[in-house]
């Protein structure tokens, strides 16, 4: 391998590490404001309790954010100095802002959230949880400017080779950034619905009775019954506004190798990009035409129209149909689950295992969409302004590879770490006896 490709991979190693993090801050600082304002409500110490667990989770999730954010960051200066001396004087701000204006807001009242609900009155303690709550909104509103400006680069003009602001205005309201951003704050919603639901699933299944328990798992399976089929309609919208400022992108996500109407939905292929055309393809008859264009013969564009100059079709292609399974599952279980909690008042066991089995689905969903859409803008870095080539640094393959290697097998052992502590933290919050009176009923399971 080359020393920019070690370079790519280097840094998605790094970014999909970092983002399973934020995405779960970003809802759940939200949620966890909901627990308050319930408990503020009802006084009801159910909401409490699942607010005190629950913070602990966020504190974690946002200390590996950070520690992983600032590895990230140290790229830019190292493999892509081409980056900033291209694109610094609109890149620079944002991430500026998004510092300023976000991460302090979240550091500075995270103390108060985990340790002030006694030592401040409660609209403190109360204030505190809403700044930090929008602090973690705004920290994605502005990384997701950047990353939309760079997929669709409009408010700028060219100087001597170096981008320069003409209208900030067009800058933070680009093309794509409401969709993008749309899409973004509801698959990180989702991913905190799955992760509620799948950890109280896990810890009911285990014998804890408690009712902050029942009601994190109810408020899970409502999330996720309301935002999974938004989602499918969010998605819908974005990829409208792909198809219309990065065609080649889409002509990757459906394999689709000649502009043309009647297009097929390929649900399976393998993609063979030397023959250029799909082997072992299972497909339904002018479905994608339908779909992107709303109409049976609607013209798609075909990646024979980018030759290139379009993306890895592999790729793009299976990273895109995780996603959208990964979704399918989520709607599918959302609904029955908000359906048999809300008309019986239970759960059976094996829908309890298949939330239990779905905890994590989140990453999976956001992994496979952010794969598709930063893989899916090649040979671009900027769109149409700077090519990764002409980004990349001139660091040594060997010393690429040998890092590479290090920050995976130190992101296996993070990971794997991260995963344990939640799970002891749901074990040590277990109570040993059933709450009299609950609606769920109990399984047959030994509890150690």
């Amino acid at each position: 391998m080359d020393a920019t490709l070690l370079a790519r991979i280097q840094f998605a190693a790094n970014i999909s590490f970092h983002i399973l993090f934020p995405t779960i801050t970003i809802a759940l600082g939200w949620v966890l404001l909901f627990f308050k304002l319930r408990f503020n409500a009802t006084g009801d110490d159910k909401w409490m309790d699942a607010y005190r667990f629950w913070v602990k989770v966020f504190a974690l999730s946002f200390a590996m954010g950070v520690v992983s954010g600032i590895t990230m960051s140290f790229q830019f200066g190292t493999n892509w100095p081409g980056f900033m001396e291209r694109v610094g004087n609109i890149a620079g701000p944002l991430l500026a802002y998004e510092v300023l204006t976000a991460f302090f807001l979240e550091a500075t009242f995270l103390s108060i959230m985990l340790f002030g609900f006694r030592r401040v009155p409660g609209w403190v303690h109360t204030g505190a949880t809403l700044l930090v709550a929008f602090g973690t909104t705004m920290s994605a509103f502005w990384i997701l400017v950047l990353n939309s400006w760079m997929h669709t680069p409009v408010g700028f003009e060219m100087r001597d080779g170096v981008a320069h602001a003409t209208d900030w205005w067009a800058i933070l309201l680009n093309p794509s950034m409401p969709y993008r951003l749309a899409h973004m704050l509801t698959a990180s919603a989702l991913t905190v619905a799955f992760l509620l639901a799948g950890l109280s699933a896990w810890r009911w299944l285990r014998g804890d009775r408690a009712p902050s328990v029942l009601a994190t798992l109810r408020t899970g399976v409502t999330m996720a019954a309301v935002l999974a089929p938004m989602q499918l309609f969010i998605g819908d919208a974005h990829g409208l506004n792909t198809l219309e400022h990065q065609p080649a992108k889409v002509a990757a996500m459906e394999a689709n190798w000649q502009t043309r109407g009647h297009v097929p939905l390929v649900l399976f292929a393998w993609p063979d990009e030397a023959a250029r055309e799909n082997r072992f393809e299972i497909a339904i008859p002018s479905v994608a035409s339908l779909i992107l264009r709303h109409s049976f013969d609607g013209v798609v564009p075909g990646l024979d129209d980018f030759r290139g100059k379009h993306p890895p079709v592999a790729p793009v292609f299976f990273a895109f149909r995780v996603m959208v399974g990964t979704g399918v599952l989520m709607i599918g279980l959302g609904l029955v689950s908000a359906f048999l909690l809300w008309r019986r008042g239970a759960l059976p066991r094996l829908l309890l295992w298949g939330l239990v089995g779905m905890t994590f689905s989140g990453w999976v969903a956001t992994l496979a969409g952010w794969y598709v859409t930063e893989i899916g803008r090649q040979p671009w870095l900027v769109t149409g302004v700077l090519t990764t080539a002409q980004a990349a640094g001139p660091v040594p393959a060997g010393s690429i590879g040998a890092t590479l290697a290090m920050y995976l097998t130190l992101y296996v052992l993070l990971l794997a770490a991260y995963v344990a502590t939640i799970y002891r933290l749901a074990a040590r919050g277990r109570l040993a006896d059933a709450v009299p009176g609950s609606a769920m009923p109990v399984p047959k399971v030994a509890t150690p």
